[in-house]
């Protein structure tokens, strides 16, 4: 029987705060939730802007960096699997559709003023046990650093393009 691929990569925006629990057993687990924009031409040709929400659920070491370091609204890349569940409640069966992330980049710099560039967590890195520390953005040899020019407004004359 040919194996299937089960693969997905998003890039979104969190809308809520990650939530970090623990099971019974004591293991960590995030969940949250990504608005993924897109554009479309209608049936008249008029563009379209619509939004998906994509429950996102994170376990382990990932779990604690993800609820650390992302907050509401800010941009992350979602590597993980497709995943279905379900279960009743109140006597009517429901499921759901979600992602189970194996690895998460952060996309926006920290929010204390620090540089942009993205930082990666995988649910298969090591973890001694240690305190995370803070990520430190990745650089990389085509990285491009933009500069604060503050809250002067930008003159479109002085755009070379």
């Amino acid at each position: 029987m040919a194996r299937s691929l089960n693969q997905v990569t998003l890039m979104g925006n969190l809308t809520r705060d990650p939530e970090l629990r623990q099971t019974p057993n004591g293991q960590n687990v995030t969940s949250f939730s990504l608005a993924l924009n897109r554009s479309y031409k209608d049936a008249s040709g008029e563009w379209q802007e619509a939004t998906d929400y994509i429950d996102i659920v994170a376990w382990g070491p990932l779990a604690e960096r993800v609820s650390q370091y992302l907050t509401k609204g800010r941009r992350c890349l979602v590597q993980g699997r497709l995943q279905s569940r379900s279960w009743e409640q109140e006597g009517q069966k429901r499921s759901k559709v979600e992602v189970l992330a194996n690895d998460v980049t952060f996309l926006d710099g920290n929010r204390d003023g620090g540089e942009g560039g993205g930082s990666s967590y995988s649910a298969g890195s090591s973890d001694d046990g240690a305190p995370a520390s803070k990520p430190t953005p990745s650089k990389k040899k085509d990285d491009v650093v933009i500069e604060d020019i503050g809250d002067e407004p930008i003159n479109l004359d002085d755009i070379p393009f």
